[in-house]
C-alpha cells in the first residue's frame, strides 16, 4: 500500500487519542506540587483602591497569595507583543504595557490581580473567594466604535482616543481617481463579530524550578514552545538557557495558545519564589473570560465599478478591536494579514485601506483560526456579491469577468501580496456543478411552495500562509523570522527520528510528516519517529499556526533529507568502492548502475556508525543533518465554496441544507487528513455565520456569553453532509509544492453562509444569522 504523497494513509496518533492513551499538560503531576486559583477583576474598568488578602492568607491549605505589587515589587517585565505597527503618520504603534497581574487597575473582566497557592485547587478556589477588590469603577468602552468616541473613557493613561495605530496600505490617489470614473459605487457597512476559540483542552500549565541548578521546567498548552521560553525568559524570572518549555499533546489551538499568557508566567515565577511546582488548569468559564478572543472588526467597504460589472477600485476603513492588552500578535492580524487579501481573487487595479486599532474594556484580541484573512474575505465576497445584486448581473458571472486568470501569475496585487498560482475559474466551474446551480432556481420554487424562504451564497476565497519570509516579515515590524527549522537522525539501527521545529494540536503531522520523510528516504512510517514540542530536544523553531507546518516546516524536512542523502551518497561510495558522483538514489537504496551493486540507507546508517567502514578523515561519524527553511513569499491557498440555506419565516431558523467545496492547497500530502481539516474548519466558519457570539454588555462590560449555556456552538446536526473536492496547482516556490490546508474553511465558509441567508430574505444581515436577527429582518422588510 502506498504511504507516501497523496495517499490517504490513517493517522497514526489516533490511536493514542482514541484509546486515552494522549498525554496533555493536566496528566502532568509533580511532587509536592501546588495548585493555584487566579483572582479576576469582576469589574471592566476600575482603578484599585485595596486588595485585602488577610483572610485568604490565613485560609486552610492556603501556602501562599502573590499579587500584582509583588510583581513589582520584583521588577519583573510586561508581556510583549512581537510585531511594530507603524501608523501612516510615521510613528510607531503605542503599545500599552500588560504586566501579568494588575496593581493599580484592571482593564477587563478576567484582568488578574492575585493568584492563590496551595495544597489542593478546592483549597485556593475556597481562599481565591476571601479576597477582597476594593476598587473605583471607571466608565467602559467594549467595541471599537464605542472606544473611538471623544467623549470615550481613556483605558490608558498614556494612550489617548484609545488608539494604539491608524495604519493604511495602497495607493490612495489611484484609488480616489478610480471612484471619479466609476459607472457605480456600491457600499456596505459590516460586522466580523467577536468569537472564542473554545478547543477541547482549555489552556494549563505546570511549573517546577530547581535550586541547585538554577534550572526551570515549564509544560503548558502552547503552539509554539520555542517562543514562548524566548518570551517568558524575556520577562526576567530565569534566563532562557535554563528554561526548558514541553508543550505535550495538545487538544486544540485554533491560534488561542499560540501565544504567552499571564497564568503560565506567574506560574513560573511562583514555583521559583516558592521552591514547589506549581499547576494550573482553567475552568471553562475562565477561558471565556481570559482566552484571547477573534475577529471584532467594523468596516465600510465601497466598490467601484464599470456597467458591465468590471472592478476598478475598492476603499475600506476597519476599526478593529483589540482588547484591554496587546497580545503577542495582535498587531498583525488586522493589518497585514488582512489587508493584504482585500483583492481577493480579482484583478482589482487599485486598493486602499485603512486600519483604526482601538484598546477596548475586553479580553485581548488576537488570531483565531484564519487570523485576518477570514475578515478579508468576508468583506470582499460580501461586497462582490452587493454589486452583483446592484448591477443585476448574475453572482457566478460578476465574479468570472474579475478572476485572475492562470497565466497572469504570479500576480502582483495592489495591497503588496504577490500570488503564487492558482485556477480560480476551475474551482468556481467545479462548486458550480457540484451544487447544481442551475438547479436552484427549481429549488428555490420547491420551497416556497412549502412556504419556506431559500438562498445560495457563493464565496471565493483567497488567503495567505505559510507565514513567511523573514526578510519581508522583519522590514514589516515583526520582532522574530519565520523560518523554521529540522533534524533528521539516524539512528546506529538504521531508524530514523525526525525532529521539528514545528508543533502538532490537533492536524496530524505525526503522519504528514512521516509520508514526507517516507517518499524521500524510502523508509518505512514505522522506522520514522516524528518528535517536536520540547524545546530541550527539538531545533529552534516558530511553531504551529497560519497553515505553515507543511510549507515551512515539511520544506525544512524536506532539505534535511536532501542531507542525509548528500553524505549517504558518500558513505555509498566507500561501501560500494565507486566514485559517489556515479551513485542514484531512489526509494531507500544507493544504486551504482554500471556494476548493479546497491546498499540500503539503513546499513549506510549503520556503516556511519561503525569507526572502521568510513575514514574518519574523510567524513564524520554518525548520519544526522540539520535543516532550516526560509520561504521566499507567502502561499496562496484559493476554492470556491458555495452554501444554500432554506429558512422558515415564521420562526428565522436557516437550516444549512447543502455546501461545495473547491479548495486548491497545492500539492495535497494526506488527502484524508486535508479533508479532516476542512471539516474542522467549515465547522467553526459556519458556527460564526450562524450561531457564535461572544457578547460584552456595553453598560458594565460584563461578558455575557461566558459559558456554553449562552455561547452557542454548533453540532453535528446543524451541518448538511459537505462535498470536498480537491485540486492541485502546485506552490511554484517550495519544494513540496504545497499551499497550506488548515483555515480554509473558516475563511470560506461565512461569507457564502450570509451570502446565503440575504439572497434568501432579501435585506443585508450582519453575523451570527441567529433565528431571532433573521427573524427580526424578515419583519422589518415587510415593515411590520
Amino acid at each position: 500500500m502506498d504511504q507516501g504523497i497523496g495517499a490517504s494513509v490513517r493517522r497514526r496518533e489516533d490511536l493514542r487519542f482514541t484509546t486515552g492513551a494522549g498525554r496533555y499538560t493536566s496528566d502532568f503531576d509533580r511532587p509536592g506540587q501546588l495548585f493555584s486559583c487566579f483572582v479576576r477583576s469582576e469589574y471592566s474598568h476600575a482603578r484599585i483602591r485595596s486588595l485585602d488578602t488577610r483572610a485568604a492568607r490565613a485560609a486552610p491549605g492556603v501556602v501562599a497569595v502573590l499579587t500584582g505589587a509583588d510583581w513589582e515589587r520584583e521588577k519583573l517585565g510586561t508581556l510583549p507583543s512581537d510585531w511594530v505597527i507603524t501608523s501612516r503618520d510615521g510613528t510607531p504603534m503605542r503599545a500599552a504595557k500588560r504586566p501579568p497581574m494588575q496593581a493599580d487597575r484592571v482593564r477587563f473582566v478576567g484582568d488578574i490581580v492575585a493568584v492563590v497557592l496551595a495544597e489542593t485547587y478546592a483549597a485556593a478556589r475556597d481562599a481565591a473567594e476571601l479576597i477582597v477588590l476594593d476598587a473605583e469603577v471607571l466608565d467602559c468602552a467594549v467595541n471599537p466604535a464605542d472606544a473611538s468616541r471623544p467623549e470615550a473613557p481613556r483605558i490608558h493613561d498614556d494612550i489617548p482616543e484609545n488608539l494604539c495605530f491608524s495604519w493604511a496600505i495602497g495607493n490612495q490617489a489611484e484609488t480616489a481617481a478610480a471612484f471619479a470614473g466609476a459607472d457605480r459605487v456600491v457600499r456596505l457597512s459590516l460586522v466580523n463579530t467577536r468569537v472564542v476559540a473554545n478547543p477541547m483542552e482549555p489552556r494549563a500549565a505546570v511549573a517546577e524550578y530547581d535550586p541547585g541548578t538554577g534550572q526551570a521546567t515549564l509544560i503548558t498548552t502552547s503552539q509554539n514552545p520555542h517562543i514562548a521560553r524566548q518570551i517568558i525568559a524575556g520577562m526576567g524570572i530565569v534566563p532562557e538557557h535554563k528554561l526548558r518549555v514541553i508543550a505535550p499533546d495538545v487538544g486544540g489551538g485554533f491560534g488561542a495558545k499560540i501565544f504567552v499568557y499571564p497564568e503560565e508566567c506567574v506560574c513560573l515565577w511562583a514555583a521559583k519564589k516558592l521552591n514547589r511546582p506549581v499547576r494550573w488548569v482553567a475552568e471553562r468559564t475562565e477561558a471565556f473570560l481570559a482566552d484571547s478572543h477573534g475577529r471584532d472588526h467594523m468596516t465600510d467597504v465601497e466598490l467601484a465599478v464599470r456597467a458591465d460589472g468590471t472592478f476598478l477600485a475598492m476603499r475600506v476603513h476597519t476599526k478593529a478591536a483589540l482588547g484591554a492588552y496587546l497580545s503577542t500578535f495582535a498587531t498583525v492580524i488586522p493589518t497585514f494579514m488582512y489587508a493584504t487579501l482585500l483583492s481577493g481573487q480579482y484583478r482589482t487595479p487599485a486598493i486602499h485601506a485603512v486600519v483604526d486599532a482601538y484598546y477596548t474594556n475586553t479580553s485581548p484580541v488576537d488570531a483565531y483560526r484564519g487570523a485576518g484573512r477570514p475578515e478579508a474575505i468576508y468583506v470582499v465576497e460580501r461586497i462582490v456579491d452587493a454589486a452583483a445584486r446592484e448591477l443585476g448581473i448574475d453572482r457566478a458571472e460578476i465574479r468570472r469577468r474579475n478572476f485572475i486568470a492562470p497565466e497572469q501569475f504570479p500576480y502582483q496585487t495592489p495591497v503588496a501580496a504577490v500570488y503564487d498560482s492558482g485556477q480560480y475559474a476551475k474551482s468556481l466551474e467545479r462548486a458550480l456543478e457540484m451544487i447544481d446551480y442551475a438547479g436552484f432556481p427549481a429549488r428555490r420554487a420547491q420551497s416556497e411552495a412549502k412556504g419556506l424562504l431559500r438562498g445560495i451564497g457563493i464565496s471565493c476565497y483567497i488567503e495567505c500562509c505559510g507565514l513567511a519570509p523573514s526578510n519581508l516579515v522583519g522590514m514589516l515590524g515583526s520582532g522574530i523570522g519565520y523560518y523554521e527549522t529540522a533534524t533528521i537522525r539516524m539512528t546506529p539501527t538504521g531508524k530514523c527520528m525526525v525532529l521539528t521545529g514545528s508543533h502538532t494540536h490537533g492536524q496530524g503531522h505525526e503522519t504528514t510528516f512521516a509520508q514526507i520523510v517516507h517518499d524521500w528516504l524510502g523508509l518505512a512510517p514505522d522506522e520514522i519517529e516524528i518528535v517536536h514540542g520540547d524545546t530541550a530536544s527539538v531545533p529552534y523553531g516558530l511553531g504551529t499556526y497560519g497553515s505553515r507546518s507543511a510549507a515551512v516546516g515539511g520544506s525544512a524536512i524536506v532539505k534535511a533529507c536532501e542531507k542525509i542523502i548528500e553524505k549517504g551518497r558518500k558513505i555509498a561510495g566507500y561501501i560500494l568502492d565507486v566514485p559517489p558522483s556515479e551513485i542514484d538514489f531512489a526509494q531507500g537504496v544507493f544504486r551504482h548502475a554500471a556494476s548493479e551493486r546497491s546498499v540500503s540507507l539503513p546499513d549506510v546508517a549503520v556503516a556511519a556508525f561503525k569507526g572502521h567502514v568510513v575514514p574518519r578523515e574523510q567524513l564524520e561519524a554518525g548520519l544526522e543533518e540539520s535543516a532550516a527553511y526560509d520561504p521566499p513569499n507567502f502561499t496562496y491557498p484559493a476554492g470556491t465554496y458555495i452554501a444554500e440555506v432554506e429558512i422558515d419565516p415564521e420562526t428565522g431558523f436557516v437550516r444549512l441544507v447543502d455546501l461545495a467545496a473547491v479548495d486548491d492547497f497545492g500539492k495535497v500530502i494526506n488527502p484524508l487528513i486535508v479533508e479532516g481539516q476542512v471539516h474542522g474548519g467549515l465547522a467553526q466558519g459556519i458556527g460564526q455565520a450562524l450561531l457564535e457570539h461572544c457578547i460584552y454588555d456595553p453598560d458594565s462590560g460584563q461578558l455575557l456569553t461566558a459559558s456554553f449555556m449562552d455561547y452557542c456552538m454548533p453540532r453535528a446536526d446543524d451541518f448538511p453532509q459537505f462535498r470536498i473536492e480537491l485540486i492541485e496547482t502546485p506552490c511554484p516556490h517550495n519544494p513540496l509544492g504545497v499551499k497550506g490546508c488548515g483555515e480554509a474553511g473558516t475563511v470560506a465558509s461565512p461569507p457564502a453562509v450570509m451570502n446565503a441567508v440575504i439572497d434568501a430574505i432579501g435585506c443585508d444581515l450582519d453575523m451570527p444569522a441567529t433565528p431571532a436577527r433573521v427573524w427580526g429582518a424578515i419583519r422589518r422588510k415587510m415593515g411590520e
